[in-house]
Parts: C-alpha cells; structure tokens; sequence
C-alpha cells in the first residue's frame, strides 16, 4: 500500500498530533492544526489542500463546504465540492481550526495556507506547496514519536487516514469515493481490506461522527 501513515487508530493519532502541534508558536500552530484536521477530513490529496483560496469556501450552519477546482483525476478542472461537517468536540472541529487560522492570520481572501516564518509571522501571500503539507505531519510526528516513526507519514497519511476511518464506521465505498473523487474502487477497496482485521475492535465513531449524524449533516446542508 506504500506511505499509509494512520493505520486503524487514526483518532488516536490525530489526537496525538494535535497536541504535538499546540507546542509551537501559536500561528503556526493554528496552521498546522487547521492543515491536519482540514486534510482528513475533506479527503484530499495535498496539492488539493493548498490550492485551497478563501473565496473556494460556502459556509454552512452545520460545517463548510470547499470547491476543489481542479485535481488529478479532473486535468480539465471541471471542479467539484466536498462537505466537511462540524466535530463534536471543538477541539478536533476542521471547521472551527480553519476559522481560527484564518482569523490569527487575518487572511481574508486568496490562498488558505500560507508560509509562517520562525518568528511566528506570514510570509506574503502565496500558497504553500503540496510538499509542505507532508513536511507538516512529518514534523509533528517526529516530534510525537521520533524520526523513525515520521518515515511511514506522508502528506497522503491525510488521506488513505480518512479512508480507513470512513470505512471502519461503516460508510460503503461508493459514499468514500464522493468524498475522495477517487474514479476506480481498486484503492478504495484495499484501504477497507487493510482496515477490516481492526473493524471489531474500533468504536464505529471517527472524528466524533457517527454514521446516522454524518448522514443528517449532509442532508441539512444540502
């Protein structure tokens, strides 16, 4: 499966990073946290998550929903959207992470995720590189479990993360592949066989979402 970061405890491991990240400056703290939970939770592929602009999200009562202009499986930049609801627990909200990184950093339009120097200040207004997103989780679990635990995370550890957790609560993999824009069920399907051994033991939660309150989320945004 290659750089498949989260195995089945992914809660665990984002609460474990979480709390790694809250160590450092506060903005880029705020960043990074907005970084990680935003990632898992849309699904998307790391060049995706940095071409994130302010004006690419509609807010929602119940969470936000981002426009992904163009991806790997759309070179002619069709678009499409994903929904990201609000956490139970604000702590691990995506929703409220981004608002407060955007908010510290008084971005209001043009690129989400920008560069924060060692001083705990923005560096212009470019967008970060895919690059960046796997150096952050790399980083916070460096720091988290040492460096050679951070060798299997990759900025896909957002990713395949999100897949086995959607699969372990119990979606079906035609709803995974809304989410993900994955066109074929092959690496959908070998997410679900790696996570099926640890499916007993796992709470049928992830991210403080159930599958029935998921569900009425989507419905009530829509």
């Amino acid at each position: 499966m290659g750089h498949f970061g989260w195995p089945p405890g992914v809660k665990d491991d984002i609460v474990e990073l979480l709390v790694t990240i809250a160590k450092q400056k506060p903005l880029k703290a705020a960043r990074d946290k907005a970084i990680l939970l935003l990632g898992f939770a849309s699904a998307c592929r790391r060049s995706e998550l940095v071409a994130f602009r302010v004006e690419d999200i509609t807010p929602h009562a119940h969470g936000l929903e981002l426009l992904i202009r163009r991806s790997k499986t759309d070179p002619e930049g069709e678009g499409r959207t994903v929904f990201v609801p609000m956490a139970h627990s604000e702590a691990r909200c995506p929703v409220h992470a981004l608002r407060a990184w955007l908010d510290l950093a008084g971005v209001g339009e043009g690129p989400l995720f920008r560069r924060v120097n060692r001083h705990d200040q923005l560096v212009g207004a470019e967008a970060l590189m895919p690059q960046s997103v796997a150096l952050v989780i790399k980083t916070a679990e460096s720091r988290a479990k040492g460096a050679e635990a951070a060798k299997s995370f990759s900025g896909h550890s957002l990713r395949a993360g999100f897949v086995t957790a959607a699969s372990m609560a119990g979606f079906q993999a035609h709803t995974i592949m809304g989410q993900t824009g994955h066109r074929t069920l092959e690496m959908v399907m070998r997410y679900q066989r790696k996570s099926s051994q640890a499916a007993d033991s796992e709470p049928a939660v992830k991210q403080g979402f159930s599958v029935d309150r998921q569900k009425r989320l989507r419905r009530q945004a829509i």
